[in-house]
């Protein structure tokens, strides 16, 4: 047989080879994880996920936590690091408002990031207030807003957040003004409001229901289409009089620096995906009012590209200039 027809017929084994043998042997070092948040729901999802997928993986999967500008250093960070598979991020619905938000971001959100798998999604904002503010009903809240001389200010996790186009999306429907006061995480905001420091927020379930639960938040509308199980008695924003207002809970998603080979992506997907079919794992999410989505690269892709069309509109209704 001719040399060359045996070195063409030879080339793509040698290429599924070469791929099968980047996956076996990948990760040589420690993984890490960064969440570019604080302490908050994104940072407890990762470490959840952490130690399973270390016992998958047989390396370390270290959780770094890089807050921030709303996410944006430490998105910024996996982005450019070594396409290598050993520094990934896990990221909320934030990464699909920033292009909103920011006139010019140091990273290409959909080019220089590839979709390794969506891990949950949880359920929907919630908006309380401190237990000590005289009001408890949206309605109520309103009122108080509008008293001359009276000044509310609610907290965020930082500009940008999901909770802030939330907060500016209720604040334009309902036609009040409320300072904002950003925080790098939403763990400290929730510790000011519950001090009285801010009187309001929209929250996610993780953090909050304990704390609701011990009287300590009180909630007043939940932003889903309709009532929440876990809150029966908590009126949906229509039902509370604020029309316009109907956000879901986002997802939460792990990403890795674009040209990462095709083959770690494919491995790190299924190691996560098997450790989210783990019972305790699903459980652990449960308790934090989460449902485990465990999705490939191709629909977390599709997630994506849908956020960053959604928030788009969102961001222009919510009346938020860029920065």
């Amino acid at each position: 047989m001719n040399a060359r027809i045996v070195a063409r017929a030879s080339a793509p084994i040698l290429v599924v080879a070469a791929t099968v043998a980047c996956a076996q042997s990948w990760p040589t070092r420690p993984v890490r994880v960064i969440v570019p948040f604080a302490a908050g729901a994104p940072d407890a999802i990762a470490r959840i996920l952490a130690p399973p997928l270390q016992a998958q993986l047989g390396q370390p999967v270290v959780v770094e936590n890089r807050p921030g500008a709303n996410g944006v250093p430490g998105t910024e960070a996996v982005a450019r690091a070594e396409p290598d598979g050993h520094t990934v991020l896990l990221v909320s619905t934030s990464i699909a408002i920033n292009p909103s938000l920011y006139r010019k971001l140091p990273f290409d959100t959909q080019k220089d990031l590839e979709p390794v798998a969506s891990v949950v999604t949880g359920p929907g904002y919630i908006l309380v207030v401190n237990p000590a503010l005289p009001v408890r009903s949206v309605k109520e809240l309103i009122a108080l807003a509008r008293t001359p001389g009276r000044q509310l200010t609610y907290g965020t996790p930082g500009f940008g957040n999901a909770l802030h186009l939330a907060t500016e999306l209720f604040t334009s429907r309902a036609g009040i003004s409320v300072a904002h006061a950003p925080y790098k995480g939403a763990g400290p905001a929730i510790s000011d409001l519950m001090g009285g420091h801010i009187q309001m927020m929209f929250v996610t379930p993780p953090l909050s229901m304990p704390h609701i639960r011990a009287g300590k938040l009180r909630p007043i509308a939940f932003a889903g289409g309709k009532r929440w199980a876990a809150l029966p008695d908590v009126p949906t924003m229509a039902e509370a009089g604020v029309e316009g207002v109907v956000l879901d809970g986002g997802w939460y998603g792990m990403f890795a620096p674009a040209r990462t080979p095709t083959a770690v992506i494919e491995r790190l997907s299924t190691e996560v995906r098997r450790v989210l079919a783990m019972p305790e794992v699903r459980e652990r999410y449960a308790a934090m009012m989460l449902e485990v989505t465990g999705t490939g690269p191709a629909d977390l892709r599709r997630d994506l590209a849908e956020g960053l069309r959604k928030y788009a509109e969102l961001v222009k209704l919510a009346g938020i200039e860029p920065q």
